[in-house]
C-alpha cells in the first residue's frame, strides 16, 4: 500500500472510511456504483444527494434485501468524513482508495479494531490551501479598496478574482452592463467572514 496522491489527513479518512463499511459488511460493488456517479457527474453537492436516493429507493432498486443497509452505511461513512470536501477530484481520490482498503482489510484478513477518528476531518483542495496561504499574508479589513479582475458577467452579476485567487460573485446592476470581462477594477471590502477572509465586496468608483 502507497500513499500515492494522498495527504496524511486524506489517507486517515480513506482508512476510517474502509474500516467502516467492512465492519458493517458493505459490498464494495455498492461502493464502486457510487464512485462512478460521482466520476461521471463531477459535482459532490449532487453526489450526496445521489447517496440519499438510493437509501431512500434501496428496496426497489437493490438485489437483496442488504442493499438498503450498504447504501445507508455508504450515506452515512461518506457524509461523517467527505462532508466538508468541496473537491470532486479530491473526494474520487479518497473514495478510489476507500475502494481499494475494503478489498484489502477483506482478503487480507486484516482485524479491525476500534476505528480511529481521523485527527483533521477537514479536506481541504489545492484551491482552498492556496486561498488560505492569501488569507494569511493579507490582513483584510471592512471598506479595504482592493484591485480586481472581472473574471465572468452573467447578467447583473459580476464574479471578481481578487489577488489572483480569491473569487467572489456579487450583485452588481448598476455596473454590471458597464464593465468587460478580464477588466482591472477597484472594490471595497463590505464585510468579512470569521476566519477573516472576504465574504464580499462591491464595485467601488
Amino acid at each position: 500500500m502507497t500513499q500515492q496522491s494522498l495527504t496524511e489527513a486524506q489517507w486517515d479518512i480513506a482508512h476510517a472510511i474502509a474500516q467502516t463499511l467492512v465492519k458493517e459488511n458493505t459490498d464494495v460493488n455498492e461502493l464502486g456504483k457510487a464512485i462512478a456517479y460521482l466520476r461521471a457527474t463531477n459535482a459532490t453537492s449532487r453526489f450526496f444527494k445521489y447517496l440519499k436516493v438510493l437509501v431512500m429507493n434501496g428496496r426497489q432498486i437493490g438485489h437483496s434485501s442488504k442493499t438498503t443497509d450498504y447504501y445507508r452505511s455508504i450515506d452515512k461513512a461518506c457524509s461523517d468524513y467527505l462532508g466538508r470536501v468541496e473537491d470532486a477530484h479530491t473526494m474520487l481520490q479518497i473514495l478510489g482508495w476507500v475502494s481499494r482498503l475494503m478489498r484489502y482489510y477483506k482478503d487480507a484478513g486484516v482485524p479491525i479494531g476500534e476505528i480511529a477518528t481521523p485527527s483533521i476531518t477537514p479536506v481541504e483542495s489545492p484551491r482552498q490551501q492556496e486561498i488560505a496561504k492569501v488569507i494569511e499574508k493579507h490582513k483584510f479589513t471592512v471598506d479595504q479598496a482592493l484591485e480586481a479582475t472581472v473574471s465572468k458577467i452573467n447578467g447583473n452579476k459580476v464574479t471578481y478574482t481578487i489577488l489572483g485567487t480569491i473569487k467572489l460573485t456579487e450583485k452588481e446592476p448598476k455596473k454590471a452592463s458597464s464593465l468587460q470581462e478580464g477588466q482591472i477594477v477597484h472594490v471595497k471590502v463590505v464585510s468579512l467572514k470569521e476566519d477573516g477572509s472576504i465574504k464580499s465586496v462591491k464595485f467601488s468608483d
